[in-house]
């Protein structure tokens, strides 16, 4: 092969060749991928990737154009970093991306991209965070003294518990912000704040909602990829694609066709306090995150200092269940509205703008959606562009619109509780297409 720049070794490749190195089959498992037409061998290196190892792992053999450029604030310094995993570039015959992607949808979306920091709408106003990191802290501060002043009866006990509940679900919108790079210009001041506002506010630590949250929006929905819909098949069937294989294959880890119904049960109420409230324990100290074990300590610690005088050991035990209730009950209506009742497959390897409006919904702007939801009623805008500010997606949402509109693609935007509803209506087709695929396929 011709050796695209003398001296360095590096050659020219074709998507054949570059698809086979997606680490599966048998060692060495090798693991290229594509930016800018330049041809990167990530093999060693995507154990040492910042953002994870999965993350980059799931473009291994594809075009990782987009979603590098949607990540990275600083892609001058990233890209310096790049310089020794680069092998080669794209055979002059070869197209800059996989030629099974639509062309003209690629180059229309990166013109919007340009279009987009063009107008300004990926800086942050610092102000509108300020202000929001304040409204959590009012609230915090207003919980504490309703309990001081009337009292651990049981009305001043519930209504503390809400406004800590309403606290911990902001609080978690606030560091989805952090942990998006939204906020600052640099990454680290970004990641700075987050371990603050996800560790000693919330008692999470950061690392184990990178580790997840950046694979969801490398490939939303994509069974085997997206940890959000790892839930299939051990608790939910999903999508239509995968409960009609779940059925031809004879699989019955759940009845299925009830799931509508105890996703009531073992969804919305239980997920916080009876999983994530154990298992981030486990997260970082199986990985070692003693940074972050510290910061949810600090949460831990603050909690049961300024409550137990006021409530007694298992005062402070049934308010922090209760509070954990409320704030899963909310996270999971919220973000589950988005992406459930949409496509789920495993990854055909389609277009970024594809990937995200297929795994993706809105939901009705109001003052009370955005506030209620932390702007995840944008959830497409937020998708396309992930480190845009949330207070820009507003902005950004008309030429989207007419995106989706100049292409044919659906743009779907409901009501709030239309999303929610949905959420149940989906679990119940699905449920059904298992069962059916289960009794006569």
């Amino acid at each position: 092969m011709e050796d695209p720049e003398p001296g360095r070794g590096l050659r020219f490749f074709t998507w054949e060749e570059i698809g086979q190195r997606n680490g599966g089959g048998p060692p060495p498992q090798e693991r290229w991928l594509v930016i800018e037409r330049k041809v990167y061998d990530i093999s060693h290196f995507y154990r040492r990737h910042p953002g994870g190892a999965r993350v980059i792992s799931h473009y291994a053999g594809q075009d990782a154009t987009d979603p590098f450029i949607a990540f990275h604030l600083d892609k001058t310094l990233v890209r310096k970093y790049m310089r020794p995993l680069l092998i080669g570039e794209l055979a002059p015959d070869q197209p800059s991306f996989e030629p099974s992607k639509n062309k003209k949808l690629v180059e229309d979306f990166r013109e919007l991209r340009a279009t987009v920091e063009k107008m300004g709408l990926l800086n942050p106003n610092r102000t509108f965070f300020i202000l929001y990191l304040c409204h959590i802290l009012v609230l915090d501060v207003a919980a504490w003294l309703t309990i001081w002043y009337f009292g651990a009866s049981t009305v001043p006990f519930l209504f503390s518990a809400v406004l800590l509940g309403t606290v911990q679900t902001q609080a978690g919108w606030l560091q989805h912000d952090f942990g998006h790079l939204s906020v600052f210009s640099k990454s680290r001041w970004n990641h700075w704040v987050h371990k603050f506002v996800i560790g000693h506010l919330k008692g999470a630590p950061a690392s184990w909602w990178n580790h997840l949250h950046f694979q969801h929006h490398a490939k939303p929905n994509c069974f085997q990829k997206d940890p959000d819909v790892n839930m299939h098949p051990s608790f939910f069937a999903l999508g239509r694609t995968l409960s009609v294989e779940l059925g031809v294959q004879k699989k019955k880890f759940m009845p299925y066709n009830h799931q509508h119904k105890y996703f009531f049960f073992i969804g919305p109420p239980a997920l916080v306090p009876l999983y994530f409230q154990w298992y981030i324990f486990y997260f970082v100290v199986q990985r070692k995150q003693w940074v972050d074990l510290a910061w949810m300590m600090t949460f831990y610690i603050r909690f049961f200092l300024t409550y137990l005088p006021l409530l007694g050991v298992k005062g402070i035990l049934g308010l922090h269940l209760l509070v954990r209730f409320i704030e899963s009950n909310w996270f999971v209506w919220i973000t589950q509205m988005n992406h459930i009742p949409m496509h789920i497959d495993y990854d055909k390897n389609v277009d970024w703008f594809s990937t995200q409006l297929q795994a993706t919904c809105n939901v009705h702007q109001s003052l009370f959606n955005d506030w209620f939801s932390g702007h995840l009623n944008f959830q497409i805008e937020h998708h396309l562009f992930p480190t845009m500010p949330r207070h820009n997606y507003w902005k950004v949402a008309p030429l989207v619109k007419s995106l989706c509109a100049k292409h044919g693609i659906e743009y779907q935007c409901k009501p709030l509780l239309t999303a929610f509803a949905d959420i149940v209506h989906s679990l119940k087709d699905s449920g059904e297409l298992w069962l059916d695929a289960y009794l006569h396929k």
